[in-house]
């Protein structure tokens, strides 16, 4: 048994490298602290329509809730929105501290491992692999956390699915440690719940059992059926229906299909050889690193991969053979390559668009190299003499520091959007995906529309099947030139190549609804976009005015308004024209000058409001008098609003009021001299006073 004292001291020295190891995290990580959501954050931060008690429930219970059918990860994310909303500081915050911890985590079921004693140390396969050299658990800790190639995953908000599926997996894979040595059903409970955590946090967490197994054969020569196999095959059937789940929503619900995704067996074993080498050498040499690496062109290039392919198999031929001398490379290369397996290229990722390697794909699969790595330099200076371990120690140091300056720079890309994609385009100005969401973010910025629409025409260029580029390059020639037959063409062209977007059909139909002839093709247009996206209130509102518009579609114009207010309440144009359709139908005058009344209670200056409402008001019985404080309180905000000047006269000629009447009118003409009936008015009044 270990003394007292002496886990005391164990416990204190995790403690002081857990602080050290935060502290190197957040010296990687300061400058993407305050940095803004780029690319898909917003769609991972929780939307409006679910941060209540149901949207946390649709989370669960529709797989098309939320960017990927991730319950566990968007849980997550509508806590924090809870704790600190929209703040970005909060999200990156939470990024480090989680992978600070996985790093402490890594270090912890290192020692575990060491700790076992599967086998005798006599028995064949030479020197006990359990006991680790001193040093290794932290140095492999302290190598993830400040390596570059991990930046991606902890500087992008959307990547805390990495950061949080790695806690949940460590800390599944400690429980079933602790389930093989104890043997109790309630650790064997925790460490499964804590798997299908991860599992609800990323699906690539599903290697978990397979690697279990790998590092319990490192440290024992062999696995046993019944304390280790046959405990993890429920794992391995949880693992199978999530990456099932994963490939199907990634398909159907995401977009992963098409021509690029369709390749010969053949090519993608090339890829995946490729796939792998391309990550190792990061790992060794972490510099070029991209946020868009890219796009290799596989039937072109696959044919001069086979040396890729022929290394893999060589290596993993050569460590087999050595496998009774020292297991750990064996190991620590079958980790490796088995959780890079969902992103080797054998099963369709949306990611794949734009490229085929993202570094945020080998967050998890890095802990096997980074340990072998830790585990040989450490045991390669405890076979030194002990005068020369300070040195390899210090040359250690030395590589951390540089390791620690490379990641600070790289997250420096990640202060805002502008900032990454111009660095994605210094490094790979072919990336039609950068210059898009380039073209984007400039198109938001006051002055920047010129600029946006040369990015979208660059993109497009690159890659004229890439449908949202196409919509991008459309809105922007409306918006810098007007010219309706150019963006059209590039609507129809984004309908074409990504016929599951819905902002196309939608920009399509306000061309159309300003067509004269157009109505019933905007209908249509409006109607598809809504069913590819029901939760767009663009196209309910668009709907709805097009409806307004048609004979007979008051009554489904109020239905799409309201539809468009349940999702945004706060949407003045909606509740306008919502009370000014009410007002036109029999009975709901009611409802209308409730809507007035609301969008004048928090936006009182206004002054269509007023006048619209002072319209309503004219018609009511007894209400005239109220109709004319509406026309004055117009008239207050917009003294030139010669409608208002005209009605106003209109009031004041029911009233008896003649002069008041005519001061009004001649006052509206003086504004609008086109008001030809109230020239005859006047001349009407100018005949009565003459009599």
């Amino acid at each position: 048994m270990v003394p007292q004292s002496q886990r005391a001291q164990g416990r204190l020295a995790l403690a002081g490298w857990g602080a050290v190891i935060l502290g190197l995290v957040l010296a990687c990580y300061w400058p993407a602290l305050t940095g803004a959501m780029v690319w898909d954050d917003g769609s991972h931060v929780t939307r409006a329509d679910l941060r209540g008690l149901s949207g946390l429930g649709r989370i669960w219970s529709g797989v098309r809730a939320t960017e990927q059918y991730y319950p566990v990860l968007h849980s997550a994310f509508w806590v924090e929105h809870r704790i600190w909303g929209d703040s970005t500081l909060g999200y990156h915050l939470a990024n480090v501290v989680l992978h600070a911890l996985a790093c402490c985590l890594l270090a912890v079921v290192l020692q575990r491992l060491g700790g076992l004693r599967g086998r005798p140390p006599e028995s064949p396969g030479g020197p006990h692999p359990g006991a680790l050299p001193a040093g290794a658990a932290v140095l492999a800790a302290v190598l993830f956390a400040v390596h570059p190639v991990c930046v991606e995953s902890v500087a992008w908000m959307s990547e805390q699915k990495n950061t949080l599926s790695l806690n949940f997996y460590l800390l599944a894979g400690l429980a079933f440690l602790s389930f093989r040595e104890s043997g109790r059903l309630r650790s064997y409970l925790l460490a499964s719940a804590l798997f299908v955590l991860a599992l609800g946090t990323k699906s690539v967490t599903s290697s978990l059992p397979a690697a279990l197994l790998v590092v319990l054969w490192w440290v024992n020569g062999r696995v046993s059926w019944r304390r280790e196999v046959r405990p993890l095959i429920p794992w391995f059937l949880a693992a199978l229906a999530a990456g099932v789940v994963t490939a199907w929503v990634e398909r159907s619900v995401i977009g992963a299909s098409g021509a690029v995704f369709v390749l010969p067996p053949l090519q993608r074993l090339l890829l995946a050889s490729r796939i792998l080498w391309f990550y190792l050498s990061k790992l060794a040499w972490p510099s070029e690193l991209l946020f868009f690496y890219p796009h290799w062109d596989v039937p072109a290039e696959s044919g001069a991969w086979y040396g890729y392919l022929a290394a893999a198999v060589a290596l993993t031929l050569v460590l087999f053979l050595i496998r009774g001398r020292c297991r750990g490379p064996l190991a620590a290369w079958l980790f490796f390559a088995g959780s890079l397996f969902p992103a080797l290229g054998f099963v369709n990722v949306y990611p794949f668009l734009f490229s085929y390697v993202a570094d945020h794909f080998q967050y998890l699969a890095s802990l096997g190299i980074f340990a072998a790595a830790a585990i040989g330099f450490a045991g390669a200076l405890s076979r030194l003499a002990p005068a020369l371990r300070p040195a390899g120690w210090a040359v250690a140091a030395v590589v951390i520091a540089a390791l620690v300056l490379r990641s600070n720079r790289q997250s420096r890309e990640y202060q805002g959007p502008e900032p990454l994609y111009r660095a994605i385009l210094a490094g790979n100005p072919e990336s039609w995906k950068a210059h898009d969401l380039l073209g984007d973010e400039l198109s938001a910025r006051p002055g920047g529309s010129a600029e946006a629409l040369g990015e979208f025409s660059r993109g497009v260029d690159l890659n004229p099947a890439d449908g949202e580029a196409q919509n991008n390059l459309g809105t922007m020639l409306l918006r810098v030139s007007g010219d309706k037959a150019a963006a059209r063409e590039h609507f129809l062209l984004a309908e074409r190549y990504a016929p599951g977007l819905a902002e196309p059909h939608l920009n399509l139909a306000n061309i159309l609804a300003g067509t004269q002839g157009g109505g019933a093709e905007a209908l249509r247009e409006y109607r598809e976009a809504l069913r590819l996206n029901p939760n767009s209130v663009a196209a309910h509102f668009g709907l709805a005015n097009a409806l307004a518009a048609a004979p007979m579609g008051e009554a489904e114009a109020v239905s799409e308004y309201e539809a468009a207010l349940s999702l945004d309440p706060e949407n003045v144009p909606a509740r306008v024209n919502l009370a000014g359709e009410l007002a036109r139908i029999p009975g709901r005058e009611a409802d209308a000058l409730a809507n007035y009344a609301r969008v004048l209670h928090s936006h009182p200056g206004l002054a269509p409001v007023h006048f619209n409402l002072a319209i309503l008001l004219s018609r009511l019985p007894g209400r005239s008098d109220d109709a004319v404080a509406e026309y004055l309180e117009t008239l207050r905000i917009n003294p030139g609003f010669a409608d208002a000047h005209r009605n106003l006269g209109i009031e004041y000629a029911k009233k008896g009021l003649i002069d008041k009447a005519e001061y009004e009118w001649r006052l509206a003409l003086e504004i609008n001299p086109g008001f030809s009936d109230l020239r005859e008015r006047l001349e009407l009044l100018q005949r009565e006073k003459a009599r």
